[in-house]
């Protein structure tokens, strides 16, 4: 497990589309899940230990984001067949454990974690109404182990900064997870 921080944010930056399959059999682009106001993209999976401390967190975090008109969904990119705890049938079982409001998605080929320069899990994008990029953060101060449960929302505080002004903060700490897990050429 290499550990990874997440570039600072490239303000402005546009979201790629994509269209990847859900856990419920569905297949999801940005038009399906942007909110009004804006839209979270994360890039998740299921047997970090980063993610695993704050699965909670992200559940009540985009449920409240709702609210504010921010959509969500979560982007699984890791290579299933090194990491099987990673595979599509577990995703659907951690989703439903969960009881995920968002999306969970596959991204098979790695194509959408490439072209977001997605680096490790957990992952934050935070996109305004135009889905230009204002927030590349935390979630909280949480790293292989939960913060304490007052411990500041970055995330959420800025997103819901988004959802308001259409403008993340300026000021953002780099986000912290396990690195993907890059498929390697098979011959």
């Amino acid at each position: 497990m290499v550990r990874m921080e997440t570039p600072v944010c490239d303000f402005g930056w546009k979201a790629p589309d994509f269209r990847l399959q859900g856990v419920d059999g569905r297949y999801y682009s940005l038009a399906d899940v942007r909110g009004e106001k804006g839209l979270l993209v994360m890039f998740i999976c299921n047997h970090c230990p980063y993610v695993q401390a704050v699965r909670s967190r992200i559940v009540r975090d985009v449920r409240e984001l709702g609210d504010y008109g921010i959509g969500a969904i979560a982007i699984m990119s890791n290579d299933p067949a090194e990491y099987p705890e990673d595979a599509f049938e577990n995703m659907k079982a951690v989703a439903a454990q969960f009881g995920f409001p968002m999306p969970y998605v596959i991204d098979e080929t790695q194509a959408v974690a490439r072209a977001y320069g997605a680096v490790c899990t957990p992952d934050f994008f935070g996109f305004n109404r135009d889905l230009e990029l204002q927030y590349r953060g935390r979630l909280d101060a949480s790293r292989k182990e939960a913060a304490a449960e007052d411990a500041r929302r970055d995330l959420f505080e800025a997103m819901k900064e988004v959802a308001l002004t259409g403008r993340g903060p300026r000021e953002q700490i780099p986000g912290m997870g396990c690195s993907i897990k890059w498929r390697e050429a098979r011959g």
